[in-house]
């Protein structure tokens, strides 16, 4: 067997979580087993999600009840190095993290690893990183040389211009993402490729960036326009940490564009009404990264011997309120047999975080 196979262990965890996620059907036997408590300390980006629902409901569906310390950067990743200084006199058996900033905050990259020298050889498993290679955390999904694991929730950009296609046929997108994150910029350039193989264009605009090199939300409207402008038929909605911050500015501005968007989060779909997207469902999300947790917790394979992986099934959502809003975009009658339909506005309008 290949020394980074995942071991029968890590099978049955994975078997397991298909079960809980409903990718096979069915739901996952109550195991309750007498072992000795661990403790995971919990870094997230924006406060606690369904992803982090989900993660804890498969732990205890499991019998696992570890001992939970949460942390928040409150969407600010300079508050992660007191975070980090806390791991000593914490002593977490496993470091959970939330997103890209905060994943590589943690873990570094492999060719730079633990930059706060506090981790050391603490296993960490991550959830909503969208490009883990491309953003340097690991050097392959299932080689990872290193005790980093995860769940990766975006569906494979191929996958997701097809979807679009589907719903209308276009031959210019637009993108709006930070220059500071890999991953959106990773994810731009495999558009950028996708495009160029089907005769395709892909417009860029970058957020602005303040005194301190952060992305601003600054002059956003304009920049939606420009889409527009330069013939946008769809707007693609980069997995990108701080526009899912600024949803609730960015979507309305596309709607008074006319301009449909697609987003690649169950957020912006079901909570700040973008169109349409093929999204992996947030709770399962957290339940896969769960499996991993409870592999390297309670059965002692390694992190690196576990990979990472995304879901396997995927919800296409489509918001019929914002349909009419952009003058009837609706999606072909087909596509609402399968679709999970969206039918009212969202009830709460209130900022990410």
């Amino acid at each position: 067997m290949n020394a980074h196979a995942p071991s029968s262990p890590v099978r049955r965890r994975l078997l397991r979580a298909a079960l809980s996620t409903g990718l096979l059907g069915g739901a996952a036997p109550l195991v309750a087993r007498a072992t000795a408590r661990r403790r995971i300390l919990m870094i997230t980006y924006r406060g606690r999600t369904e992803v982090e629902d989900g993660f804890l409901e498969y732990l205890r569906s499991q019998g696992r009840e570890p001992d939970i310390v949460h942390r928040d950067v409150g969407q600010d990743i300079r508050r992660l190095p007191a975070i980090l200084d806390e791991i000593p006199a914490l002593a977490p058996d496993l470091i959970y993290t939330w997103g890209t900033p905060v994943t590589l905050g943690v873990t570094g990259t492999w060719r730079d690893p633990d930059p706060s020298g506090k981790v050391g050889s603490i296993p960490v498993v991550f959830a909503l990183v969208s490009a883990p290679v491309a953003a340097g955390i690991v050097p392959s999904l299932t080689q990872q040389g290193r005790d980093v694991t995860g769940a990766v929730h975006v569906v494979p950009t191929e996958t997701q211009v097809k979807a679009m296609a589907a719903y209308r046929e276009f031959n210019r997108v637009g993108l709006l993402y930070s220059t500071t994150e890999p991953n959106s910029r990773a994810i731009a350039s495999e558009m950028d490729a996708l495009c160029a193989a089907t005769q395709r264009t892909a417009i860029h605009r970058h957020f602005s960036l303040d005194a301190a090199g952060r992305p601003s939300a600054d002059g956003l409207g304009r920049l939606v326009a420009e889409l527009r402008e330069e013939g946008a038929q769809w707007f693609y909605l980069v997995p990108d940490t701080f526009l899912g911050s600024v949803y609730d500015q960015v979507i309305p501005a596309s709607i008074e564009q006319r301009l449909p968007t697609f987003g690649v989060t169950e957020l912006a779909v079901r909570e700040y009404s973008a169109l349409t997207g093929l999204v992996s469902r947030y709770r399962s999300v957290g339940r896969l990264a769960a499996v991993k947790a409870e592999a390297i917790l309670y059965e002692d394979v390694p992190a690196d011997r576990i990979p990472i992986e995304t879901l396997k099934r995927f919800a296409l959502l489509v918001n019929l309120h914002t349909a009419k809003a952009l003058g009837g975009f609706y999606p072909p009658i087909e596509m609402l047999n399968y679709a999970d339909v969206i039918t009212q506005a969202p009830a709460s309008t209130r900022h990410v975080g």
